[in-house]
């Protein structure tokens, strides 16, 4: 089982970026997931998150009105689409799947109560 981010890249404040979720040998239809970036330590911060029909979203007070998180479980991705980035949205994010905690409850959980991570993809917001 593999979760991959993708898509990141350098852009100016102000900028967009649409990040992938694309996972192979599992079917994400099954989970709720979610994307998150670097906190403290070994710990992740929730970003915004989508219940497996994509008929419930939540997003951090910091990411509303600029990021919107989607999926087509045909394709097996799911997406962030990151608008008006500024600088300190720059991190590594992260997608997660869960399969028994809701959204936006999974966005509190710990990181060792996920089903799975994917590979971080970096971000980085240029003054």
């Amino acid at each position: 089982v593999q979760l991959q981010a993708s898509g990141g890249g350098l852009v100016q404040t102000g900028g967009s970026l649409n990040l992938t979720c694309a996972a192979s040998g599992v079917t994400l239809d099954d989970y709720n997931i979610g994307w998150f970036h670097q906190a403290t330590g070994w710990e992740r911060k929730g970003v915004s998150c989508i219940s497996k029909d994509g008929t419930i979203t939540s997003y951090g007070d910091s990411y509303k009105g600029r990021f919107t998180i989607s999926r087509d479980n045909a394709k097996n991705t799911v997406y962030l689409q990151m608008n008006s980035l500024k600088p300190e949205d720059t991190n590594v994010y992260y997608c997660a799947a869960v399969r028994l905690h809701p959204c936006p409850r999974l966005l509190r959980l710990w990181v060792s109560e996920m089903d799975y991570w994917g590979q971080g993809t970096q971000v980085t917001v240029s003054s």
